[in-house]
């Protein structure tokens, strides 16, 4: 009888169902045989006029219906296509999850061609733009605009679709959403609040306007010419993350309650940690206390020491300053170690999918261990002798992955760390 709870006594979440989309495609398959191959998804922009901008590629989803219809109808389809991927591979009633909802989206606002709908549709040339478009916004009788300007209402769609109980959390934590999301379920299921829970993280927010913010904070990388070789995680030329749209889901549920109904387990959510910084809106902390603090309290909550830690899924966004504060906090934890464990980046293929990212990552994180492939990180070609890593470089490593630290360190020092296991200990 296999051991049903872990070192604290508390039920071992086991994994039973994973679903993607990314720049690379829709669903598992498509995802993880370009992700192995070292297939770019980066691309130039052609949602919107790009003209004088100095960013004029991204990780856009281009190929789905919603794709030109907005970021919350974007979103919401992402998020369902992951979560019926994954609700299904499950083996549970895709109508019917019977369990908690946790949604990792990105803030939300008035599209927008939905302003240029409103503001056009009134004839009153006299009033600002802003009074004319609340005098209309008062006049509209329907919901759909309303909706699409409302936090939970991704989150409440979902929840009908996928017959998700109680009500559906919706949550924003930068960069690190899609890993708090996957949290916030592990310890729903550790309460012993419920028996299963859907995790996930999407985001379709690359608008025109989010591509504009981050480029005034100097974030992104500016190598339009050619697209593919623009993220480049840990190098020493590294100038910016590449803008990205993509969902991840896992159903997550005890094992006990896995096991019992013949469920295959994928793997393990054996640890969370959780640090926020306190130095400055963007920045990290320039000494890593947050991220060190964060990776030694998801080894801590796993019950395993740095040496079991077998793969680095790396935040590793290809901006100069968070590559350098996530190599700080690796090589203090893991001591001289961290030279030659794998520390690879998904983001170098699919760019920085924001509020995605931690569940993205953790899915193909288990990917990994299940096959025993490790992705590399591409257009490594122009090491960083500052950081010494062993970044899995240009091509995947087939390697046995029995545990993987999966870091994610958002804007405003949101630092959020998963460690995942193969099997059950």
């Amino acid at each position: 009888m296999a051991n049903l709870n872990d070192h604290m006594g508390r039920p071992i979440v086991a994994v039973t169902g994973i679903g993607v989309v990314t720049s690379l495609g829709v669903g598992k398959t498509d995802n993880w045989a370009a992700l192995t191959s070292g297939t770019s998804g980066i691309h130039p922009i052609t949602r919107f006029p790009i003209d004088q901008l100095n960013t004029r590629i991204s990780g856009m989803v281009d190929f789905l219906p919603s794709s030109s219809k907005g970021a919350s109808p974007l979103t919401y389809e992402l998020a369902e296509l992951a979560g019926l991927e994954a609700v299904t591979e499950a083996g549970l009633d895709s109508s019917d999850f019977g369990g908690p909802l946790f949604l990792a989206s990105p803030p939300v606002e008035l599209d927008w061609a939905e302003r240029f709908s409103l503001y056009n549709s009134d004839k009153d040339k006299d009033d600002t733009a802003a009074e004319r478009l609340l005098r209309v916004a008062r006049s509209l009788r329907e919901l759909d605009i309303f909706e699409t300007t409302q936090f939970g209402s991704i989150a409440d769609r979902l929840a009908d679709r996928l017959g998700t109980r109680g009500l559906p959390i919706t949550l924003s934590t930068a960069c690190a959403s899609g890993a708090t999301a996957i949290q916030l379920g592990v310890e729903a299921i550790r309460r012993g609040e419920c028996d299963r829970a859907l995790s996930i993280g999407a985001d379709g927010s690359a608008t025109a306007e989010a591509l504009i913010r981050f480029s005034l904070l100097s974030a992104l990388s500016t190598h339009n010419d050619i697209p593919e070789k623009a993220s480049k995680p840990f190098s020493r030329d590294r100038d910016g993350f590449v803008l990205a749209e993509g969902s991840g889901a896992l159903v997550l549920e005890s094992l006990e309650a896995a096991l019992a109904r013949g469920a295959t387990i994928l793997g393990v959510l054996s640890g969370c940690g959780e640090k926020a910084d306190d130095f400055h809106r963007t920045r990290s902390k320039p000494d890593a206390s947050p991220a060190i603090a964060a990776v030694r309290a998801a080894l801590a909550d796993a019950g395993l020491s740095e040496e079991e830690i077998d793969y680095v899924n790396a935040h590793g966004t290809s901006t100069p300053e968070n590559d350098k504060m996530e190599h700080l906090a690796l090589s203090t934890v893991f001591g001289e170690r961290i030279g030659s464990m794998p520390v690879s980046s998904n983001k170098s293929m699919i760019g920085h999918t924001l509020s995605a990212a931690g569940a993205v990552e953790a899915a193909f994180s288990l990917m990994t261990m299940r096959e025993g492939v490790i992705p590399p990180t591409i257009n490594y070609d122009n090491p960083d002798p500052a950081i010494v890593l062993d970044v899995v470089p240009n091509k995947k490593r087939n390697a046995q992955v029995r545990t993987v630290l999966s870091n994610s360190f958002g804007f405003g020092g949101q630092n959020t760390c998963l460690v995942m296991a193969r099997e059950p200990v």
